[in-house]
């Protein structure tokens, strides 16, 4: 899969390069995007911008261009739905398994979507523009709960990624060190999972068990969920780092 990419993003930035007219892709996932870092050193050198309808969203969108070079503005192609129960009374505890599980079975492919955030009264997707429609008008139930969706015209403030302050005391401040802390691991499973290319620093897949964060890094742990890095705030009596990262959830 990592060569069709490598491929899909050659072909792509050379039309760009020759055409010089807005490009986008779809969705990219956490392994395209490291495939996409790992091409651009010999890829044409043109203007590129990723983005997934909202800050901190993991899936994003790649915009080939520049406002510059194409003579005009393009804004992404990317919708945000909210998805809410018919009746709160009636309404289930729905996961993002349960709304990602509704949505593949009406037929979307993966990489028309992007994020699902799902919170206590609503969720909220985000996915290709063209298909916001279809499914406002198709997703109609969520397990068995009865759901109604609306485009929004304007993202909901604060309602979108919630950050929980987490503070763990690490003998060395390694990732794998990181990782087992924060999702409750043993070291050696974080380390299995980093062997496994299942972490990601900032969209990079990262393989060295002892890598050191830095501030404002984004680790993301295929199946248990992603931090943003803090750094260490001061030193235990014992002599361990008291190292902060905001845990999404």
């Amino acid at each position: 899969m990592e060569k069709e990419w490598e491929k899909r993003f050659a072909e792509l930035f050379a039309r760009y390069d020759a055409r010089q007219i807005w490009m986008f892709t779809s969705f990219l996932d956490l392994a395209a995007q490291d495939a996409l870092m790992r091409s651009l050193p010999s890829l044409p050198r043109v203007p590129y911008t990723l983005y997934g309808g909202a800050d901190g969203c993991e899936r994003v969108m790649l915009r080939l261009g520049s406002a510059e070079e194409c003579g005009y503005e393009q804004p992404f192609p990317i919708a945000c739905i909210q998805i809410r129960p018919a009746s709160l009374r009636f309404a289930e505890h729905l996961t993002h398994r349960d709304v990602l599980g509704a949505l593949m079975s009406l037929g979307f492919e993966r990489e028309l979507l992007g994020d699902i955030i799902v919170r206590e009264k609503s969720s909220y997707l985000f996915c290709i523009e063209r298909i916001a429609q279809f499914v406002t008008d198709s997703l109609t139930q969520i397990r068995h709960t009865d759901v109604r969706c609306s485009v929004l015209e304007q993202l909901p403030q604060g309602e979108l990624f919630h950050l929980q302050r987490m503070v763990v005391q690490l003998a060395s401040v390694r990732i794998d060190a990181l990782i087992a802390h924060v999702f409750k691991l043993s070291r050696t499973q974080a380390q299995t999972l980093i062997t496994a290319g299942r972490v990601f620093v900032n969209g990079r897949v990262c393989l060295d068990h002892g890598y050191t964060p830095k501030a404002d890094e984004v680790l993301s742990v295929r199946g248990h969920g992603r931090m943003r890095y803090i750094g260490v705030e001061s030193m235990s009596k014992k002599g361990k780092s008291n190292t902060a990262v905001a845990l999404y959830i």
